[in-house]
């Protein structure tokens, strides 16, 4: 009987990010030329401790000025500060919604990415199981063929010792034949 060979298959290296790099796209939130990108900076700028230190640091110094008279520009009860912060915010929560719907759009991408990631892997995973059941399958077949041979050769051996044996006792004590 005749074995199969098995080849193996030789691959590159695996490119772990393949299922992330359709989604590549989502990267930059507002786009990719130059306003996108300072805007994205400027969004994403919003919640660090610099903003909200710096934003704290001119309100105490406008206040500051207005209050002790060294400028008047802005005097009690600071109209120019509140349209300020107005168009602050006026500008800030779009670009932060805005950045909030994109990273979502990103993360969900990234979601599913892992998932058929997961799903291959666990495909991949089921053939190597049904692979090595195939293998232990031949491997017990192979181990069988062995005891049956093996048991073969110890009948004829035991045969071949029988023949000699009667051999020995039917030419004891005559002339061994000429050849």
């Amino acid at each position: 009987m005749s074995t199969p060979t098995h080849e193996i298959e030789t691959t590159g290296p695996v490119d772990h990010l393949r299922f992330h790099r359709p989604h590549a796209h989502l990267a930059p939130t507002f786009g990719t030329d130059r306003f996108a990108l300072r805007a994205e900076a400027f969004a994403r700028f919003f919640g660090t401790p610099t903003f909200l230190g710096a934003q704290t640091l001119i309100v105490v110094v406008w206040i500051c000025l207005n209050l002790f008279g060294v400028t008047d520009f802005d005097v009690y009860p600071f109209i120019l500060l509140n349209l300020a912060f107005s168009l602050q915010a006026a500008y800030a929560a779009p670009l932060i919604l805005l950045a909030q719907t994109r990273q979502a759009a990103r993360d969900k991408a990234q979601s599913d990415a892992d998932a058929r990631h997961r799903e291959a892997l666990a495909v991949a995973n089921s053939d190597r199981q049904a692979q090595a059941a195939r293998h232990t399958a031949q491997l017990l077949e192979l181990l069988e063929q062995n005891t049956r041979l093996t048991e073969i050769t110890k009948t004829l051996t035991e045969r071949i010792e029988s023949l000699t044996s009667e051999m020995h006792q039917h030419f004891v004590g005559k002339e061994p034949p000429k050849a």
